[in-house]
């Protein structure tokens, strides 16, 4: 089985403006994006509750701690949370509740939620949002693409620009170097650049 495909910058701002044109385009964008800027497992994504993201007084944490039992491999882990992301994540979650103060949620039963909930049921579990990103990606005339492809670009993304291989393990979750080493697409650029450092 060949793995997901990696996206391009560009590949990956026309999804984002496909999305745009969908139906609940806030919370799409938001799910895809913590695949893409955070590494995270679609299983995670899934998995994750508004009182993971959201801190007592309403803005969104820098770090999100996940329980052994929101991961694979049964290992707690922690996500650290990009600026942009959390921006992405404020947006959402101001959407969804209709509110700029999303500390007026913090008090509430909303914090136990799942934060992307679907339009039957309270939130997505990890085989339907795992076929809802391929739906997304086929829509959008993404072929090859899955719900690994966030993964992968995130991890391609952070070699290209030189971050050390420890450093990408313990932001992906993985235990093993050759676990992190499969998800890198090595890119052409990523070969001439090398190449001009001699």
């Amino acid at each position: 089985m060949s793995q997901a495909r990696v996206l391009t910058d560009k590949e990956l701002n026309l999804l984002l403006l496909f999305i745009k044109t969908r139906k609940h385009s806030e919370r799409n964008r938001a799910m895809l994006l913590m695949t893409h800027y955070a590494g995270m497992r679609v299983g995670e994504v899934a998995a994750v509750k508004v009182g993971d993201v959201l801190s007592s007084d309403g803005s969104i944490k820098k770090e999100m701690r996940l329980t052994a039992e929101q991961t694979k491999g049964k290992h707690a882990r922690t996500i650290v949370l990009s600026d942009k992301l959390r921006k992405e994540l404020l947006s959402y979650l101001q959407a969804r509740f209709a509110t700029k103060q999303l500390i007026t949620i913090t008090t509430t039963k909303d914090m136990k939620k799942p934060l992307f909930k679907t339009q039957k049921r309270d939130g997505f579990t990890a085989n339907t949002l795992c076929y809802h990103f391929h739906m997304l990606y086929k829509a959008a005339g993404l072929t090859g693409a899955s719900s690994h492809s966030g993964r992968r670009h995130f991890l391609t993304t952070l070699s290209s620009k030189g971050v050390a291989l420890r450093t990408m393990m313990e932001l992906a979750g993985h235990r093993q170097a050759q676990t992190t080493m499969r998800y890198i697409d090595v890119t052409d650029d990523m070969k001439r650049a090398a190449v001009e450092l001699i």
